[in-house]
């Protein structure tokens, strides 16, 4: 799945968070979230964790037609 990088950024804004805690609350490792921000796909269970961690859902931080 790919992580829409501005959805991200907005979801990420509205929780007052950066990549770094954004990290450290979805026990995804930085390294990872540096993949995805650099637009790579990542697994679904990876896009849940960063959407729990945000308060969104997934469909929120996907991009279209990803589902």
């Amino acid at each position: 799945m790919k992580i829409n990088v501005n959805k991200l950024s907005i979801a990420m804004a509205r929780a007052g968070i950066n990549y770094s805690k954004l990290s450290e609350l979805s026990h995804v490792s930085r390294a990872t979230i540096s993949y995805i921000k650099n637009g790579k796909s990542c697994r679904p269970d990876i896009v849940a964790k960063i959407a729990k961690a945000l308060g969104v859902d997934v469909t929120e931080i996907i991009e279209q037609g990803e589902q």
